[in-house]
């Protein structure tokens, strides 16, 4: 994005979404050279399934080598085509925990079943959790 369009977006509610995966919902107030941006009235937003939780943060400095792609909300669609369920954060970030277990637990499957296989598998695995 260049710098001329994002200040088109000050103002603006965007969500950003950054290196990690966390995504972060708020209005762009302003801007520098290295594309490091201030949200206000920030919350951040964790999506597992159908469900999603918020955890307010305000005013919000987020580096602009940490984001991979940010982009306008339509308020009003956020809220008509919300078919998704709000749960606490404290809820939200649990059902977080149990999907990335299943999904280490479906990784090392994976690669048992390569390995008994015979085919080569990167040097990260490690036998011992087999």
């Amino acid at each position: 994005m260049s710098f001329a369009s994002l200040s088109d977006e000050v103002d603006k509610k965007l969500i950003v979404v950054l290196r990690d995966g966390k995504k972060f919902i708020g209005v762009l107030r302003t801007f520098d050279q290295f594309a490091n941006i201030v949200l206000q009235e920030t919350v951040e937003r964790i999506y597992v399934g159908d469900k999603y939780g918020e955890k307010n943060l305000g005013v919000f400095f987020i580096r602009g080598d940490t984001v991979v792609i940010l982009g306008e909300i339509d308020p009003e669609k956020e809220v008509k085509e919300k078919r998704l369920t709000k749960v606490s954060w404290e809820e939200i970030q649990q059902a977080q925990r149990v999907e990335k277990e299943r999904k280490e637990q479906e990784e090392l499957l994976k690669r048992k079943i390569m390995l008994d296989s015979g085919l080569t598998i990167d040097s990260i695995l490690n036998l011992d959790e087999l």
